[in-house]
């Protein structure tokens, strides 16, 4: 079944969001920084990222795959190898590149090589995209630290940092989007849809079972 539906997302038709920029990672310089995941849907991810001191405007969209700019229907059917991503910009005299890192894996389930909770798929699956060797080195040792803390085998990516797609305007910021959408819940504004999706496809208790007090985002 088409992926929107697993989720238990909007069931409604979208208008066309036009032009989808396409943005590129950001050299790890200055004070101004960019960290590139994916942790499955991109809206939990903006949404837990958005509320750390530090942190800008978090950006969902498409990377790691071959089909340029490409749509959310073609990522979702599969076939163009891009993941759901989120280009996270920071302040680095805030918060460090391994703070954002050890946070993005205490906020998802890096032991699942399938998907994310509900949402199955390529697509779905974790990685971390890095721009420079220091990001890797840190990445890697974030993702070691990640490894012993829990006990089990991490297989979370780590891969060479490309084109960023960004994703049309109706997923950006949707976990606080105050329009009505119709999903399997009924009418629901849009915010609300958005945790009726996030606690039906388990993501906090999946989360919250593996991580226990140390994960960072977690709704109840």
């Amino acid at each position: 079944m088409f992926h929107a539906l697993n989720r238990l997302k909007v069931v409604v038709l979208i208008l066309g969001a036009g032009a989808i920029s396409v943005l590129t990672p950001q050299d790890a310089s200055a004070q101004e920084q960019t960290a590139i995941v994916a942790g499955g849907c991109f809206w939990c991810v903006e949404s837990d990222f958005e509320g750390v001191p530090g942190v800008g405007d978090v950006v969902s969209g498409y990377t790691g795959g071959t089909t340029e700019s490409p749509t959310y229907k073609q990522v979702g059917a599969g076939g163009t190898g891009h993941y759901e991503a989120v280009m996270i910009p920071f302040d680095a005299g805030q918060i460090s590149y391994r703070e954002i890192m050890d946070l993005f894996f205490r906020s998802v389930d890096p032991t699942d090589a399938g998907g994310q909770f509900c949402d199955r798929g390529d697509s779905y699956r974790t990685a971390i995209f890095v721009g420079t060797e220091e990001q890797a080195k840190i990445a890697t040792e974030a993702k070691a630290a990640a490894q012993q803390e829990l006990g089990q085998h991490i297989v979370t990516p780590l891969l060479q940092a490309g084109t960023f797609y960004r994703a049309e305007d109706y997923h950006q910021n949707y976990y606080k989007g105050d329009g009505f959408v119709l999903t399997r819940g009924g009418p629901k504004s849009q915010s609300s849809a958005y945790d009726f999706y996030r606690k039906g496809c388990g993501r906090d208790s999946r989360v919250e079972q593996l991580w226990g007090i140390d994960a960072p985002f977690i709704h109840h």
